[in-house]
């Protein structure tokens, strides 16, 4: 049997490390390639006419007694039900979309407390109507009626799908179109789609405010034209595409 000296001892356990060390990653396996590629944003914006419309209607009556305003506000509110229900036609909607019934006080300018005057009832009604041309008619049938508030018009679509998926497609034309600029001016080409990523369409209602104001006798007689306009539908895609040189 052979001894081994504390020397070679030592030269033995530096051999047994380098030799039991593992390999570099790059000796075991090669690395996979690093992709190169290009993001591109494409937007669009689809410009269609409304079809459909939402117009809040109120009534607003004042009391001195809480039960006295609401009883008006009921009684006032029913005859402008009425008569919408005839200028809408039987296709409309309509809903009550909020109630309120509150003090109303007089402030005094020396920090005393408030004196209350009298209690405020406001109901508002939302007509939803498909039939464009009967807008103006049915705010002077309301207003004729005993509603004294025309709070807003919102024009709207019925079938929002088809103008959101127009929207997209040039969105997505436009983000490739982007593409192949960008790859040609490097002298690239484009080899695959890697990831592609939209932003829900938005539809861009249009509003017309009436400030809430309330509408006088006179208002309620003459004709109210109302113009629909357009409606703006809008889409975002984001696209990254993997690139190649030109000529592999």
């Amino acid at each position: 049997m052979r001894c081994v000296g504390p020397g070679n001892i030592a030269a033995v356990i530096a051999w047994l490390c380098v030799c039991g060390a593992p390999l570099p990653a790059g000796a075991q396996q090669t690395a996979a390639p690093q992709l190169s590629s290009i993001r591109v944003t494409g937007d669009a914006r689809v410009t269609t006419k409304p079809d459909r419309v939402q117009i809040d209607i109120g009534v607003t009556t004042r009391a001195l007694q809480a039960q006295e305003a609401a009883a008006q506000n009921a009684h006032q509110t029913d005859a402008v039900l009425g008569s919408l229900r005839k200028a809408a036609g039987a296709a409309a909607v309509l809903k009550t979309v909020s109630y309120s019934l509150s003090p109303t006080y007089k402030y005094h300018p020396n920090g005393e407390e408030p004196t209350l005057t009298g209690y405020t009832a406001a109901n508002v009604v939302q007509v939803t109507l498909d039939d464009l041309a009967r807008i103006g008619a049915v705010i002077d049938a309301a207003t004729q009626a005993g509603a004294n508030q025309v709070q807003g018009i919102q024009f709207t679509l019925r079938d929002q799908d088809a103008v959101r998926a127009e929207a997209l497609r040039q969105a997505a034309v436009s983000a490739r179109a982007k593409a192949d600029v960008l790859a040609a001016a490097l002298q690239l080409k484009i080899l695959r789609v890697l990831n592609v990523e939209e932003n829900s369409p938005r539809v861009l209602p249009v509003r017309t405010f009436m400030g809430g104001a309330r509408m006088s006798a006179a208002a309620a007689a003459a004709p109210t034209p109302v113009e629909s306009g357009t409606l703006d539908v809008t889409a975002d895609v984001m696209l990254t595409v993997e690139v190649g040189p030109a000529g592999r």
